[in-house]
């Protein structure tokens, strides 16, 4: 067998000292790159440790919560918006310095996904349990000037992302604010309602095609956009299969044993078909009482709602999802010069 010298001898004639030093550096390189890739490929949840880290910070102005954390070297600032029934702290881990938060599984890596490529992060609650567009829309407007203000980022583009609600309140917001582009997830926005503007930034459409009627208004949406001049797109998630390890490769806390069992009670009470999938979403399936009524130890309370998160991302019918963060990330930087 020839060695790695020999190899290159015949490819290149006489082999010098440097070459051997760049090619061995080049493939320590890329077998690292695979290394780290292959492993945030099966724990995306953890796969950003030597990359970045949560350090947020949490105000209040004029009664609304705002948390955010600000990278070294910020190049773009990111808004997001929740949707209905959540909160900004479904962003963002518990921590001594914000103790209140939870840390949604999906929610969490899209700001992971963002500070790792050194965006801003602003997230703010809603004041009930939908967002409005009247009198709550111009607080934020106001709160997101201030807040790029106060921390000198005015240079930087701004974006957005908001998901059902929030990208309806997106949609709204971004005829007022200078986005450089938006992306509403799972929305069709309230172009219906609006007059929209000449500058009205690119939208990108991050959608479940199973919800029908949704994916027909964001067709809509979409021409109306078109017709305006805007640039639009659109990212079309399908459903995925459960495994025995799908729980735990997406959710921090839950452990691959209860994982396997959670996936064995939905294939044993039949919630899943005998190909993996989801028959109905998480949150019309009964998992709860079958969880009850099983042997399984019980499922931490603080995991209940991350698990109905996933089963809504696995039926692929209505959820934020993070599993379409590269094309998100790439659509909004595609747009900052």
């Amino acid at each position: 067998m020839l060695n790695l010298g020999t190899k290159l001898k015949a490819w290149h004639g006489p082999l010098k000292y440097p070459v051997v030093v760049l090619v061995v550096f080049l493939v320590s390189v890329s077998v690292a790159l695979r290394l780290v890739f292959q492993k945030f490929d099966e724990k995306p949840w953890n796969g950003f440790e030597s990359l970045v880290r949560f350090d947020p910070r949490r105000e209040f102005r004029n009664g609304t919560d705002l948390i955010w954390q600000i990278p070294d070297s910020p190049k773009a600032v990111l808004f997001l918006a929740h949707g209905c029934g959540l909160r900004a702290v479904d962003f963002w881990d518990r921590s001594s310095k914000c103790p209140e938060c939870v840390g949604l599984p999906e929610d969490r890596l899209l700001v992971l996904h963002a500070l790792a490529r050194e965006f801003a992060v602003l997230t703010v609650s809603s004041a009930g349990e939908c967002w409005t567009f009247e009198k709550e829309r111009l607080v934020v407007e106001d709160i997101i000037a201030w807040w790029v203000k106060r921390h000198k980022l005015g240079k930087l583009p701004l974006v957005a992302l908001g998901a059902s609600s929030g990208g309806h309140f997106v949609s709204a917001i971004a005829n007022d604010l200078k986005f450089s582009s938006i992306t509403l997830m799972i929305a069709e926005g309230i172009f219906d309602r609006m007059d929209i503007t000449e500058d009205y930034p690119p939208a990108l459409f991050v959608h479940m095609p199973k919800d029908t009627l949704r994916e027909r208004k964001i067709t809509k949406s979409m021409g109306v956009l078109r017709n305006k001049g805007v640039e639009v797109a659109e990212i079309k998630c399908m459903e995925l299969p459960l495994s025995p390890t799908f729980l735990s490769d997406r959710i921090p806390g839950l452990d691959q044993t209860v994982s396997a069992k959670l996936f064995n009670l939905f294939k044993e009470k039949g919630f899943v078909d005998k190909n993996g999938y989801m028959k109905q979403d998480g949150r019309a399936t009964p998992w709860k009482v079958a969880l009850r009524d099983s042997k399984i130890n019980s499922v931490e309370k603080d995991l209940v709602h991350p698990v109905d998160e996933e089963l809504n991302l696995a039926f692929a019918y209505h959820e934020i999802t993070s599993l379409q963060s590269e094309e998100i990330f790439k659509w909004f930087e595609s747009h900052m010069t």
